[in-house]
């Protein structure tokens, strides 16, 4: 399952290209600030890239779309875990 949104990075204030991928239980965030470009592996993702990968898979699951019970308890522990 691959999950991909635009945001704004928090330090240069860029546009930037964010993709979530769920493989062998395990969420793995990466980055890229322009098109054809390589992506970066983020290793401690922010509180607002949980919470925005909370409202894709919300989404996602009303629609049925492969989302589990578990994927939202994960997500929202993982928001209740990191600091505001």
């Amino acid at each position: 399952m691959s999950i991909d949104w635009t945001d704004t990075d928090p330090a240069s204030g860029e546009r930037r290209f964010v993709s979530v991928e769920k493989f062998a239980r395990k969420w793995r965030f990466k980055i890229r600030f322009r098109r054809r470009t390589e992506w970066q592996a983020v290793e401690v993702p922010t509180r607002e890239m949980w919470e925005d990968l909370l409202e894709a898979l919300e989404r996602r699951y009303h629609r049925r779309e492969g989302i589990t019970d578990d994927d939202l308890k994960f997500v929202k522990q993982k928001i209740a875990e990191s600091p505001p």
